[in-house]
């Protein structure tokens, strides 16, 4: 599907198939596929998550706080931001026993709340030069810095999945809960684990969308769930769980922007 859409656009209009292009493409979906790669832990886990764009807002709101004093290391409140609020998802619908579709609809209504509250329904700008440097700049003639940390991202997250015992655990909780149980894997554990990686690097993509839009606002990844969600589904990840693969969601996070 890929192929055949880059054959059309590219017949449509020669500038498609152009290097400017495919880089203006790569920083397009950099947001997009950071969080893609936690969601989907938690498809491949057999569940969902529906705040990971209020996730984004939070940290986005983090940043705008703390890059006066921090810099570029403003990355670190937004991630641990990321990593409470995907506790959070994790301990309801483990330990509550709360389905995660309304578990993650009812945190995704209250992170927005808590942007609105902290914001007052205002933009909060980001003037920074060292964050916005390193998160939208570029250090190397023509490729931006956005692209190559995605990039080295991507290749990260596929040696984790391809090669930890944690994401084996995880594709075995995903495919049978019952087995991976009496398997001896701490099913309950892997639950909490893949919802705090996914609020993890949703909060990772929060300071790349800060970045890019130069402010912190309070509608900020407002649907982005649906786009991840969508990424990982089309890159041919089952919503049933059990199996995925980083690489397809590259293409379906590309197939999503092109």
């Amino acid at each position: 599907l890929l192929f055949v859409l880059v054959v059309i656009f590219s017949i449509g209009n020669p500038r498609f198939f152009t290097i400017k292009n495919f880089l203006t493409i790569a920083q397009q979906i950099v947001v997009t596929l950071i969080a893609a790669y936690g969601m989907l832990y938690v498809i491949v886990e057999g569940s969902i998550d529906l705040s990971v764009g209020g996730i984004v807002a939070l940290s986005a709101i983090a940043v705008a706080k703390t890059v006066g004093v921090l810099g570029g290391f403003a990355v670190i409140p937004a991630v641990l931001i990321g990593i409470l609020c995907g506790a959070i998802n994790g301990c309801c619908y483990t330990f509550l026993k709360i389905p995660t579709f309304i578990t993650t609809m009812a945190t995704m209504t209250a992170f927005r709340g808590i942007v609105l509250i902290i914001t007052g329904g205002a933009q909060i700008m980001i003037t920074d030069k060292r964050f916005i440097g390193l998160f939208n700049g570029s250090y190397l003639p023509s490729i931006p810095n956005n692209v190559i940390m995605v990039i080295i991202i991507t290749v990260i997250m596929w040696y984790i999945y391809n090669n930890f015992a944690f994401s084996r655990e995880v594709r075995a909780v995903g495919g049978a809960e019952k087995v991976a149980t009496l398997a001896g894997i701490r099913v309950n554990k892997i639950k909490v684990q893949v919802f705090i990686l996914c609020g993890a690097l949703a909060g990772l993509a929060g300071c790349f969308q800060a970045a890019r839009s130069y402010a912190a606002t309070p509608t900020m990844g407002d649907g982005m769930e649906m786009d991840v969600i969508a990424a990982v589904v089309l890159g041919g990840t089952p919503m049933s769980g059990g199996i995925g693969s980083v690489l397809t969601t590259v293409l379906g996070a590309l197939i999503m922007c092109i």
